[in-house]
């Protein structure tokens, strides 16, 4: 069951598509007899029968709801759902927000279809235009975050993780030379001994324990002060968990509702991590090494207050300790908008205009996606595979600096020009007279501007590699300019410098081969992706120009070898 009504008290359990679970208690709502009505409503709304799979959207549905039951609880409303009118709908509807009137409309039509409690003309209104019309969604993609910002928003957060790392380090220490404080009396180094094994306690909780006033506990080392040095804060934990999307790039709500269970160690150094995706569902990426380094110092922070946190805030990735809590001052941190705003304003964060920084999560991972190394490229037209090109387009990769556009129109004027080059038709000598090819050849390669010199040893083989002859094998085509060339030998034959003669037949029929023997290799897309384009070149437009005694004679020498190529080990078929 994806969700279960509990009666007493009023709540419903939700068990997402993670296998985590949810409980969402309605019995502080008003209006009793409707709010367990539509109980049931929530209920059947998870996922898949419905939109609810995380936490954030069930609390959503119970605003709506909760929205709702205080409306019609101020009109002396006390009824079911029977005995809803739709004028009283309507008038909830337009003085509220358009969420919680379509999260409502939601809940009543799922409850009608289940029960067919509600009134003909409520039922027959619910269908119809919503009477608030819902904002636009957001048209101006989120701006990266400057140099400058970037650096002192990851510099202030790995300052105040390796700090607190520190300062824990040592609190353990300590209090693993402490003793027993209702043995040896209260000191600081008690104290901790007393917060190591059992955890964090209240100040007059300690002070019972030790047998002294908590008068005398709060004078000599207050309790707050020495458990914020032994666990992570709320503070702390936002740092980490800042630094953890600045180096992962991940969706802020699958950030936020991270389990131990999502992280799936490979290694000393590999770590795969599991997230849901609020739009697309599940979700995994292997970590980079410096989010590695954070999540594994984390891990070591936050592990002496896991021992101490109740079920099933145990499981959460994010914990921290908070003495305003009362009696369970573990908890999982929810980052809301103003713990965030304080958090800058407590470390002096300020923006480039000197105002203080406005931390925006999604920001943060806009910054991470424009600032990605493109080094390592695979011809992917989008970042996220879930995302559209136009999307990505308009909200990740719109907001460029100068640098970076300078860059962008280099990168392509050389594809438009990588285009133009291998759209030319291949430079092929069908004839092994050299004063005929000779006269042929000025035609062909007018727009590369070849000297007669270059010409001439182009034909009579001095300028010969292992595919064809090249015309210039120091123009940086493909790689620096002024080095040689460093292509593999296929590559040639798509190059606009390379010339093919009919003494090249032989090891164009061996290359032939080869792509022969790794087609049988590998899967159809692979090869088609490395060597598709090569190996249709070669059959199309160079080996159907050499007539056909040219080419009985060259198959004569090729023995299907790998050991005919210049092969590197990794590329042999053997």
């Amino acid at each position: 069951m994806p969700a279960r009504v509990i009666e007493d008290p009023l709540a419903v359990e939700f068990t997402f598509s993670d296998a985590s679970r949810f409980t969402l208690p309605l019995s502080h709502l008003p209006c009793p007899e409707l709010v367990t009505e539509m109980a049931a409503a929530l209920a059947a709304q998870a996922h898949p029968n419905g939109g609810i799979d995380s936490p954030s959207t069930a609390r959503h549905y119970r605003t709506a709801l909760g929205q709702l039951a205080r409306f019609l609880d101020r009109t002396g409303f006390s009824g079911g759902a029977a005995e809803l009118t739709r004028a009283r709908l309507v008038e909830f509807w337009l003085g509220t927000r358009p969420t919680w009137e379509r999260l409502s409309r939601a809940l009543l039509r799922t409850l009608d279809a289940q029960t067919g409690v509600l009134r003909p003309e409520v039922r027959d209104y619910l269908p119809g235009q919503a009477l608030q019309r819902a904002r636009r969604h957001r048209k101006k993609p989120h701006e990266p975050y400057s140099d400058g910002e970037w650096t002192r928003l990851r510099d202030c957060c790995t300052e105040i993780t390796r700090t607190a790392l520190a300062g824990h380090r040592a609190a353990v220490i300590a209090g693993q030379a402490g003793q027993d404080p209702a043995l040896d009396g209260w000191s600081e180094g008690n104290l901790l001994w007393l917060l190591l094994h059992r955890g964090p306690v209240s100040q007059p909780a300690a002070a019972g324990y030790a047998g002294c006033t908590s008068w005398k506990a709060g004078k000599l080392g207050g309790v707050t002060g020495a458990a914020r040095a032994l666990f992570p804060t709320v503070e702390v934990a936002l740092a980490y968990r800042l630094l953890l999307g600045m180096t992962t790039g991940i969706v802020p709500d699958g950030l936020d509702e991270l389990d131990l269970t999502d992280i799936e160690w490979a290694g000393d150094s590999t770590v795969l991590l599991d997230y849901i995706k609020g739009r697309s569902g599940p979700e995994s990426l292997t970590l980079p090494k410096p989010a590695v380094a954070v999540l594994r110092r984390w891990l070591e922070h936050s592990a002496l207050l896991r021992q101490f946190a109740p079920e099933p805030e145990r499981s959460k990735l994010w914990l921290s300790y908070f003495s305003g809590a009362g009696d369970t001052p573990v908890l999982a941190p929810s980052f809301h908008r103003l713990t965030v705003q304080r958090w800058v304003r407590q470390h002096q964060l300020a923006s480039d205009d000197g105002k203080p920084l406005r931390i925006h999560k999604h920001r943060i991972r806009t910054t991470f996606e424009n600032r990605r190394d493109k080094s390592r490229w695979t011809g992917r037209t989008t970042i996220d595979p879930n995302h559209t090109a136009q999307v990505e387009g308009d909200n990740y990769l719109s907001r460029l600096t100068p640098a970076q556009q300078d860059a962008l129109d280099a990168v392509i004027e050389d594809a438009q020009a990588d285009l133009v080059r291998k759209a030319r038709t291949p430079l092929v000598l069908t004839s092994d007279d050299i004063q005929a090819a000779a006269a042929a050849l000025p035609e062909q390669v007018a727009g590369l501007e070849l000297t007669e010199t270059v010409i001439a040893e182009l034909v009579g083989g001095q300028r010969d590699v292992f595919t064809g002859a090249c015309g210039d094998q120091l123009a940086g085509l493909h790689g620096p300019a002024g080095q040689p060339c460093p292509a593999r030998p296929w590559v040639c034959l798509l190059c606009p410098l390379a010339v093919f003669a009919p003494r090249h037949a032989a090891n164009l029929l061996r290359l032939k081969a080869f792509f022969a023997r790794e087609f049988r290799q590998m899967p159809a897309a692979q090869f088609m992706a490395v060597f598709g384009r090569y190996a249709d070149r070669l059959d199309q437009d160079i080996l159907p120009r050499f007539s056909p005694a040219v080419l009985a004679a060259a198959a004569s020498q090729v023995s299907d070898r790998d050991d005919e190529l210049p092969l590197r080990p990794e590329e042999t078929t053997a």
